[in-house]
């Protein structure tokens, strides 16, 4: 794939499943939490991922989805600490780190825009080493929306002074690049491979990339 780098001055780079493997994520909130939360609760591990799993999803596209506190009250579950358990399934996607020296070479302005609770982020970060590649870091509770809403970006464009018409925005999240379509990003890519344990999703709405290699031609 040729990509018009010459186009594009900011970079803006989702972190889960885009910057690092999803498979932490999934395991830790589809396989750990209902089997913890099952263990606190007395409840048969079935039942208690259908509980579970149905709290999920009352929350999904909003700041609480990825609020760890809110979950450790939801759940009556110490969130951080069980993540901190299970930290060194923390991996990044194997071309990330390459991909971001890609990009520095070219003197792009970078941007981690991440959904995630600042416990998280700065858990994974102090993992995986990768935040001195970033210009700015940004997460959805900076700007007290998230990455789903239009508005979240208008801010974001303020906030960074970027050019919508000159933005790359990479994220394996479908309704977010909607959302960054919708206010003016021009440059949007689906990140099709998230999790290494997972089949690869679609788009029909974006161009997808499995791997940063195909953007760096």
């Amino acid at each position: 794939m040729t990509f018009a780098w010459p186009e594009v001055d900011w970079v803006l780079l989702d972190m889960d499943g885009t910057l690092l493997d999803k498979y932490f994520d999934d395991y830790f909130w589809e396989t750990l939490v209902p089997a913890e939360y099952a263990r606190r609760q007395g409840l048969k591990p079935d039942a208690a991922r259908r509980a579970v799993l149905a709290r999920y999803q009352r929350e999904e596209g909003t700041l609480n989805w990825t609020d760890v506190d809110f979950w450790s009250r939801e759940l009556d579950l110490d969130i951080p600490a069980l993540k901190a358990g299970i930290r060194h399934l923390i991996e990044v996607h194997p071309d990330s780190e390459v991909f971001l020296q890609f990009l520095q070479n070219l003197g792009k302005k970078i941007a981690l825009v991440t959904n995630a609770h600042y416990k998280t982020l700065d858990l994974k970060m102090s993992h995986v080493g990768l935040l001195g590649y970033f210009d700015q870091v940004i997460s959805s509770f900076d700007l007290g929306m998230p990455k789903e809403e239009v508005r979240f970006w208008q801010v974001l464009a303020d906030q960074l002074r970027l050019d919508p018409q000159r933005t790359l925005l990479i994220d394996d999240n479908e309704e977010i690049l909607q959302a960054a379509l919708r206010f003016g990003l021009k440059y949007l890519f689906f990140k099709a491979k998230p999790s290494s344990q997972a089949e690869a999703g679609i788009s029909h709405h974006f161009p997808m990339i499995s791997r940063f290699w195909e953007l760096m031609a």
